[in-house]
């Protein structure tokens, strides 16, 4: 099956690095959002990164304005029932995605791929509200967009060998590298990215280090380019919990139980660069550790 056409749910910080780079890869893209703000908004963001790319050389002004030009908005949901592949970047609560797709089914034409940006739900029980769970996939970018390589593909119990490998072209097209995840849990990089910055939580919790110290261990003791806590406001404390919860109540496992001074700053909107609090406080030139 060949994806021309390409519909992306969600105009925030994953749905907008999507319909960047498959703009960049010469896909039309109709993204959609309830927010007619937050269309201007991610519109705007992109341009930005496609000039940042410009002036590094990564890209050439006319593949800018080319691709800027392959993106279209809209605020109506059923506007996608043309695409040839829909992906779902909302937010990482499954009610919400399973409304969505409830509401584009009626729209969509049969050979429409649907799949979903989870970082953790199960494939296979989305899949199942839908009525083309073997043309349903998993199919999940890491953050930022643009910049990261990787995309995980993650195969629901029925999904079938045409609709995999339509996803594959998909992601070699963009120019990233696809690795296939079975349907389990939070799937390859959560599975292994989330216990350790939970543990990073725990050990603030526990009083072994400050905020400081523990992301300077990290960062020059194990050569990571960012700290956990420092990730993990970038990722949004209230996403790294609801990973964490999946986890816990998938694999039915206590090492998989979040730390509850994550849920603390959760139950207080700090959830990291999105709200300028975290486990840092960005509000002012240089971040500050809140704790």
């Amino acid at each position: 099956m060949q994806v021309e056409r390409v519909g992306v749910v969600g105009a925030g910080q994953m749905g907008n690095g999507i319909a960047h780079v498959l703009a960049l890869a010469e896909y039309d893209v109709l993204m959609t959002d309830i927010s007619a703000d937050a269309l201007s908004a991610a519109m705007a963001l992109i341009d930005k990164n496609m000039t940042r790319q410009v002036s590094k050389g990564a890209i050439s002004e006319a593949q800018r304005a080319i691709a800027l030009g392959r993106i279209k908005t809209t605020q109506t949901l059923s506007d996608l029932g043309q695409t040839d592949l829909v992906i779902e970047a909302a937010t990482e609560r499954e009610t919400i995605k399973q409304a969505i797709f409830e509401d584009l089914l009626p729209h969509l034409k049969p050979t429409t791929i649907l799949t979903s940006n989870t970082s953790s739900i199960s494939i296979t029980r989305l899949a199942s509200r839908t009525d083309r769970p073997e043309k349903f996939m998993g199919f999940h970018f890491m953050n930022p967009v643009p910049v990261m390589q990787l995309v995980e593909l993650i195969r629901g119990i029925a999904t079938d060998d045409e609709t995999f490998s339509a996803c594959y072209a998909v992601v070699e097209r963009i120019g990233k590298t696809a690795a296939t995840a079975e349907d389990f849990p939070a799937f390859i990089v959560n599975r292994i990215l989330m216990p350790m910055i939970n543990e990073a939580i725990y050990t603030l919790y526990e009083g072994v280090g400050s905020v400081r110290s523990i992301d300077t261990s990290l960062k020059l003791g194990a050569n990571h380019p960012m700290g956990p806590l420092e990730l993990a406001d970038f990722i949004g404390l209230d996403t790294c919990l609801a990973i964490m919860n999946v986890l816990h109540e998938g694999l039915a496992d206590t090492k998989y139980r979040p730390c509850p001074l994550l849920t603390k700053y959760v139950e207080a909107g700090w959830l990291g660069r999105k709200t300028n609090r975290g486990f840092y406080d960005y509000r002012g030139e240089t971040p500050v550790p809140t704790r």
